[in-house]
């Protein structure tokens, strides 16, 4: 049987964030992008992520679905057979995380999604490509695909996520941990932590990177996964 493969988007993703990991994959393994559009939460994630397939799967989580591919592993451990986890972490909310976040709902809501896409996004990628059309136009389509309801309950699944960190000592799958290293939302040192304290788990760094790492990178992104999963590497 081949290998099943479902991607977990982060905040406002969809199957483009993951194109080229997927095109890369694809012809090697079975390939599925789950939708969180309607989840409020982070359990309804992870439900969604283990209903994709039958059977044992591998997840690829990245960001928020790094969070709901951990949450996987807590309910279904016997269904994960192999885990990636992608600029992510594992606590719960932070103090004084919700006034931030809900500033931005509110945004969403009186602007819309465009102007949320201007002040979010900035941030999220390397700091010399925070004006760079070729990244930002195609993450901003993204968003824009997307309706402040949909954010709004996303928010909300953050906010009320759980703590996920005694998670990760009882993780027996093989574990990769990817992470783009000039990421500044969930930086190096965090990503690092999981992947020290989950047992046996690689750490891939992806060079000039920041958070959007597998639209910043979809090469070398694409190359880890291929290595960690033993597939055939891209010619």
């Amino acid at each position: 049987m081949r290998r099943r493969i479902v991607f977990l988007p982060g905040l406002l993703c969809d199957a483009t964030t993951f194109a080229g990991q997927v095109a890369a994959l694809a012809p090697h393994a079975e390939v599925a992008v789950a939708d969180f559009t309607g989840c409020d939460s982070i359990a309804a994630m992870a439900e969604v992520a283990l209903a994709v397939f039958d059977g044992p799967v591998s997840l690829v989580g990245f960001s928020m679905g790094g969070r709901a591919a951990l949450e996987a592993v807590r309910r279904a451990p016997e269904r994960v057979e192999s885990l990636v986890l992608m600029d992510t972490g594992a606590t719960p909310a932070r103090d004084g995380e919700e006034a931030g976040r809900m500033e931005l709902v509110d945004l969403a809501r009186r602007e819309g999604m465009t102007a949320l896409a201007a002040r979010w996004l900035p941030p999220m990628v390397h700091v010399d490509r925070e004006t760079d059309p070729d990244l930002i136009g195609p993450i901003t389509a993204t968003v824009e695909r997307m309706t402040p309801a949909i954010f709004e309950r996303q928010i909300r699944a953050l906010l009320g996520r759980p703590d996920s960190r005694p998670v990760l000592a009882t993780i027996r799958c093989p574990t990769l941990v990817v992470v783009g290293r000039q990421d500044r939302w969930s930086p190096l040192a965090q990503n690092r932590e999981l992947a020290e304290t989950i047992p046996g788990a690689r750490l891939a760094v992806i060079e000039d990177s920041g958070h959007f790492s597998p639209m910043e990178r979809p090469e070398a992104v694409a190359a880890a996964l291929l290595d960690f999963f033993g597939l055939p590497s891209i010619p």
